[in-house]
């Protein structure tokens, strides 16, 4: 087994990589939103890219989106819980027309099966 003072893992000439080796970082740009539970998100964008900041974004800490005025911050998105089919019959019908419906149909099975 070989002793000596080399870390493991390391291979001769790794170091820290340096501006000199990477390249000089693009300008950057830091905007702040807030959500509405007063969370502070700080992505930075290039400078020259050209891109467009947007308005919202989504905060990492609740998801919620926010936006950059921090006195009145996007509301959430309200889900709506999943509905089945009937939910939403029972929505645009009442009771009496659902039982209406309902003999309406009997009978008419009743009359193809002549009885």
């Amino acid at each position: 087994m070989a002793s000596g003072s080399a870390i493991r893992g390391s291979r001769v000439g790794a170091g820290p990589m340096g501006e000199a080796e990477r390249g000089e970082a693009a300008p950057r740009v830091w905007v702040s939103f807030w959500c509405a539970n007063g969370h502070e998100t700080k992505p930075s964008f290039s400078e020259d890219a050209g891109i467009e900041i947007p308005e919202t974004w989504d905060c990492p800490r609740c998801g919620y989106p926010a936006g950059q005025d921090r006195e009145n911050p996007p509301a959430p998105v309200r889900n709506e819980p999943y509905k089945t089919h009937l939910a939403y019959v029972k929505e645009r019908r009442s009771d009496e027309d659902g039982a209406a419906i309902l003999e309406e149909a009997l009978e008419a099975l009743r009359a193809r099966r002549g009885g």
